[in-house]
């Protein structure tokens, strides 16, 4: 965003649709804590919780800069662990340094947006970085003692079956614990809105997007972690595909999807997890 890989951020990124802490004025970490500790006790009845650094890129500070950020999180007496969101290409030795330390403190879990495998679809998006910054990052964060997490699109322009499935395949070789999965969806007020309103983008239906994530599941480690399958964003920042507004139909039909193949996750599972190397798709 400050120009130095690349300028205007990523293609489909407006981090307000995502985020409600960038909805309203900026605030102190324990305050956002706090709020968001009000909110969820109504919702789901629960007395301890994760503080989640999601929007932008949270390691892309000097360590002196963000050592308080992360102190105030840990020393909420309600806060028994981090998750922290950032790039692959924005987590320098001094940055892993300070993680590793966090993690001998607190239970992290550290998530680098991958996307896809694909430097031409990381290009498209406007990244800045290609998929090796990622290889690099999970190398390097081997035996630090936090928990790895990667985030994964499906449905970019320019991406076939094959394509996606070969992601799938790089995830599930990696060494890491846990992904986040969903499909390519359209906010308002980025370069991808005027991309869909010209016909120059096609947004995957759900029955498109629930047989390929269908397909992706079957091909990950049965004890890898999914921690997401599809993605919204509140209604007034949203262009589409309309179905992610309605999460429990979304969510059901993924499901009778995997009933009705009589399949599950790790199905098509190679058994080759730990190889921390780019596959030749990336060069695809």
């Amino acid at each position: 965003m400050d120009g130095t890989v690349a300028k205007g951020g990523c293609t489909f990124c407006d981090n307000r649709s995502f985020s409600p802490s960038r909805r309203v004025p900026i605030r102190k970490i324990t305050d956002q804590i706090d709020d968001g500790i009000r909110r969820l006790k109504m919702r789901y009845k629960v007395e301890r919780f994760i503080a989640y650094f999601q929007p932008a890129t949270n390691t892309y500070a000097p360590v002196e800069r963000l050592r308080p950020l992360y102190e105030q999180a840990v020393s909420h007496e309600k806060v028994v662990g981090m998750a922290i969101g950032t790039r692959p290409d924005c987590v320098p030795p001094p940055v892993m340094d300070l993680l590793a330390e966090m993690a001998e403190r607190t239970y992290l879990t550290v998530e680098y947006g991958l996307q896809t495998i694909h430097n031409r679809s990381l290009d498209w998006m406007n990244r800045g970085h290609h998929v090796d910054a990622y290889y690099d990052a999970i190398e390097r964060s081997q035996g630090l003692g936090f928990e790895i997490c990667a985030h994964v699109m499906l449905g970019l322009p320019g991406e076939t079956h094959e394509d996606m499935m070969a992601t799938a395949k790089a995830i599930a070789d990696s060494p890491i614990q846990s992904v986040k999965i969903h499909n390519l969806y359209c906010v308002k007020k980025t370069p991808l809105a005027d991309q869909v309103a010209a016909g120059e983008v096609r947004l995957m239906e759900l029955d498109e997007y629930a047989s390929t994530l269908v397909d992706f599941l079957e091909l990950l480690p049965p004890d890898m972690l999914v921690e997401r399958t599809i993605g919204d964003a509140p209604p007034d920042y949203f262009v589409g595909p309309s179905w992610c507004l309605d999460k429990p139909t979304a969510l059901k039909t993924i499901a009778d999807r995997l009933e009705g193949r009589d399949t599950w996750q790790g199905k098509r599972y190679a058994g080759n997890r730990g190889v921390c190397e780019a596959p030749s798709e990336q060069l695809a």
